[in-house]
């Protein structure tokens, strides 16, 4: 099959549409852990177990929805080297935002395990950098458009006009 050729696929716009439905749900989701404040919901000063849990759970939404419609643009067609690099970059910075979020929880934070469990600039940064791996991973799997042949001579007529 070459690269000019489109497999139709019933469903697509559905798919699509349940990907961007995820990924809406997830930012909102996202928003609620990160800020609180936004949505009068911010009870307490620091930010605990149960707001990077939700921050985590909402980025991990953005990440399937993002995944569910980029994945439906292909359309059919083989994916490129470049695409399977962007899944995987998806799925380790999504790997990297949550073992950096819940590092305190897992142990191998700046607080000990009987303390409560604190969201310090480390952390803040280890998810920034899994945010950005997500993003390049996302960018990666966006497919290329397709190639056109119009205004183009066949080789057989430039190699005659010469």
């Amino acid at each position: 099959m070459n690269a000019t050729t489109t497999i139709r696929r019933s469903g697509w716009r559905v798919r699509l549409r349940f990907g961007l439905g995820v990924v809406i749900v997830g930012l909102l989701l996202f928003t609620l852990g990160a800020d609180p404040g936004l949505f009068n919901l911010d009870r307490s000063p620091v930010v605990g177990f149960v707001q990077i849990a939700v921050l985590l759970v909402g980025l991990a939404m953005i990440c399937i929805g993002g995944f569910t419609s980029l994945n439906t643009l292909w359309n059919g067609l083989e994916k490129s080297i470049i695409a399977d690099i962007g899944y995987r970059l998806v799925a380790t910075g999504y790997v990297v935002a949550a073992a950096s979020g819940m590092a305190d929880v897992f142990g191998f934070g700046s607080q000990p395990f009987p303390a409560t469990p604190y969201f310090g600039h480390w952390q803040a940064f280890g998810v920034m950098a899994g945010q950005i791996l997500i993003l390049l991973g996302f960018i990666l799997m966006i497919p290329a458009p397709p190639k056109t042949t119009r205004n183009k001579k066949p080789p057989e007529q430039v190699a005659s006009q010469s």
